[in-house]
């Protein structure tokens, strides 16, 4: 069985989509003798937040040293991440490497963020980068 995703944004419409789409699924499925999953979850980031998020971390890879030299994007992008994460409240875990080689930070990944939240870090990214004086690329190019 192929994966199945139906985006609802009201309740009109997720209960037809339930109706027509979903439940006929299962139906069939489970008829067949099959075990079915239904996950619910809110919708993750859009891929145009994706690319503004990286395009944001492009800039700052291309800009800022840390640790005494630059950083490629998806060191940058855990950084961000951890810090936006302790700024509102989260849990950010250090624990000891499993190869007792030093020590290794556990967060959540940003492609599991929901759009609200890939907003908010996506603010917090800007925010950072105006404290920096991280230029926009395009303004650099002329």
């Amino acid at each position: 069985m192929s994966r199945l995703s139906v985006i609802c944004w009201e309740p009109t419409q997720a209960h037809r989509e339930l109706a027509e789409v979903v439940w006929p699924r299962i139906k069939a499925e489970t008829m067949a003798g099959q075990r079915v999953i239904v996950e619910v979850k809110r919708e993750t980031r859009s891929l145009a937040e994706n690319r503004k998020l990286h395009a944001l971390l492009g800039q700052i890879a291309d800009q800022i040293e840390w640790g005494g030299k630059l950083r490629d994007v998806e060191t940058w992008k855990r950084l961000l991440t951890a810090a936006w994460l302790r700024a509102r409240g989260e849990d950010v875990e250090v624990l000891p490497a499993i190869d007792g080689s030093g020590v290794d930070v556990v967060f959540r990944r940003t492609s599991d963020l929901t759009r609200q939240e890939c907003a908010e870090l996506i603010d917090f990214v800007e925010a950072w980068c105006a404290e920096q004086g991280v230029e926009d690329e395009q303004s650099i190019d002329g």
